[in-house]
């Protein structure tokens, strides 16, 4: 695996400050007023689906997350400048889709327009979003390209490793590529939510580079703290911008419940002290297993070691963009590690085994 090493530190300065020149140029999005885009008949929730469903149609047509990001970005500063109506709102986020990909993908991976139409179910014409293509053309001056929150986050991602590398030794089965493409989903979240759009893409994604630092060492000060003099961001704007970042990443954090399952058949033993609400087992019918839910707030009777370290869960699809971003940091091999394994979640029982990993549980005392 290679990082970024020093020589790189100034191509990755250059990287940035052509960046936010562009972002200074260029940004611009929506204002949203009475839970509705000002001026129109577009509401915050058909605004949030239509962001998540161009991010459903560009990962099903296998783009990079740059195409997502610079599609949404064409979407925003296209609302910022016209009063769209609701009715053409689909048509408008596939027709910015387009765009995005001609401007970003090889040209065997952009598929035509007809078949982008049928297989995403816009129910638009190829005419229809060609049409729709001039007038986003039209209306943006034929500049599409912009610095987008995905650019930033991985040049600031770039930018840790060349100067912290040692940031991500405490992990397994994780290096940058990996790393990126977990915090990838997590930007793609934010992208959606209408109330992140007031902070300029630099912002947020500095936002998520920092939450992840503070996770992973408890010396992130210095390293953030160098990155917002270089982004030359705002402290009160990254501090509120923070707040509301870690509020919406809450919201992909795994369930609080732990399933243990138990055969029927095997007793349960353990704690005096435990207590479940008593199943009969009369009343399965026909079941070959018993699944008993635990609240975490319920004692527990052991402590559970994790065999690596905490990852949540939220990385789902990582692993569908790691062959891009792989070879931003020249790793060979790196796709045989396979997924990563949640340190939150017990490990899969082996095939013949009919005990629970976890600690057993008392069965209830009857009166």
């Amino acid at each position: 695996m290679k990082c970024p090493g020093p020589p790189e530190s100034s191509r990755l300065a250059f990287f940035l400050d052509n960046a936010l020149a562009r972002e200074a140029r260029i940004w611009k999005v929506p204002v949203f007023q009475n839970l509705a885009l000002k001026g129109t008949d577009i509401s915050l929730s058909c605004y949030k689906k239509v962001v998540l469903w161009i991010a459903e149609i560009s990962s099903q047509f296998k783009f990079h997350p740059e195409t997502f990001a610079l599609a949404t970005s064409i979407f925003n500063r296209l609302l910022a400048s016209v009063k769209a109506q609701l009715k053409y709102l689909q048509c408008i986020a596939i027709s910015c889709l387009v765009l995005a990909a001609k401007t970003n993908e090889e040209d065997e991976v952009v598929p035509s327009v007809k078949t982008l139409a049928v297989q995403s179910g816009c129910k638009r014409s190829p005419a229809e979003i060609l049409r729709m293509e001039r007038i986003i053309l039209d209306k943006l001056h034929w500049d599409l390209y912009t610095a987008t929150p995905m650019d930033f986050l991985n040049i600031f991602h770039a930018m840790v490793m060349s100067n912290w590398p040692h940031l991500l030794h405490g992990l397994p089965q994780m290096n940058p590529s990996r790393h990126v493409a977990f915090l990838t989903k997590q930007l793609q979240h934010c992208m959606a939510c209408h109330q992140l759009l007031q902070f300029k893409g630099s912002t947020l994604a500095l936002v998520i580079i920092t939450l992840e630092l503070e996770r992973l060492t408890p010396d992130w000060f210095p390293v953030i703290t160098d990155l917002l003099k270089k982004a030359q961001v705002n402290s009160a704007e990254f501090i509120h911008c923070k707040e509301l970042v870690d509020q919406e990443l809450m919201r992909l954090q795994p369930s609080n419940a732990v399933y243990i399952f138990c055969p029927i058949s095997q007793a349960i033993q353990g704690h005096p002290k435990a207590r479940l609400p008593y199943h009969d087992p009369s009343g399965l019918k026909n079941s070959h297993q018993v699944r008993l839910r635990v609240a975490v707030n319920q004692p527990v009777l052991a402590p559970f070691t994790p065999t690596t370290a905490q990852i949540p869960d939220d990385r789902m699809e990582t692993d569908e963009y790691y062959d891009g971003f792989r070879h931003l940091y020249s790793e060979d091999g790196g796709a045989s590690g396979g997924r990563v394994n949640t340190g939150g979640s017990c490990p899969q029982l082996r095939p013949g085994e009919g005990s629970s990993p976890c600690p057993p549980l008392q069965a209830p005392e009857r009166d």
